[in-house]
């Protein structure tokens, strides 16, 4: 009885850093946060949170794990309301960008991400939470004969690579039109994709 208690008391402590550094980390970036003030907010010691990280870049690599699993998700759901593969696959992509037009996402994991992690940690932490669900919506298109036959893998990072920078660059932008542009080109880049239907005229001509 006594060691579910401190256990659940350990998970009780480190969602309450997780909570407090996710703040934290959003309203003042990575650079600006020390650890007494994470510690003060959250209401624990040093030494409860060297318990569960083992400092502060760990403990923003788990806030960053957080926030790109809910990314994700947010992603996932959204193209998972759509029936037509094809407005999964653009549905998906829209949420994407709407979601990184937030600021605690942009803060956390378009702008302190790479500069924390560094950019083959960050991709990679990327991948992870984002990428398969991609590499899984293509494929489908592929196989329904929506889109040219190609290799997965390649294209799955292509067009990862082009939203990311896409994100990266709304994450720092001041107009508020750039949204609806961004969207308006990345429709544009996926519809070139498309294989062209064949009319059955065209057929037997």
């Amino acid at each position: 009885m006594a060691e579910g208690v401190r256990t659940r008391q350990r998970e009780q402590t480190k969602r309450t850093l997780l909570r407090a550094g996710r703040r934290l980390f959003a309203t003042h970036g990575y650079a600006a946060v020390g650890l007494a003030e994470i510690v003060h907010t959250a209401g624990v010691t040093k030494g409860a949170l060297y318990h569960h990280f083992a400092g502060k870049a760990e403990l923003f690599r788990a806030v960053l794990e957080q926030v790109q699993q809910e990314v994700a998700q947010k992603v996932a759901t959204t193209a998972d309301a759509e029936d037509d593969p094809w407005e999964q696959l653009k549905a998906g992509c829209r949420a994407f960008l709407a979601a990184s037009t937030d600021p605690d996402v942009q803060q956390i994991m378009l702008i302190d991400g790479p500069a924390v992690l560094g950019w083959s940690d960050w991709r990679a932490l990327d991948e992870a939470a984002s990428a398969r669900h991609l590499a899984e919506a293509l494929t489908t298109l592929i196989e329904e004969g929506v889109i040219t036959p190609q290799p997965v893998e390649p294209l799955t990072h292509l067009l990862s690579g082009a939203m990311n920078e896409a994100a990266l660059w709304l994450a720092r932008s001041a107009n508020p039109s750039d949204l609806a542009d961004t969207w308006v080109a990345l429709s544009q880049l996926l519809q070139a994709l498309r294989l062209k239907p064949t009319h059955p005229a065209a057929a037997t001509d």
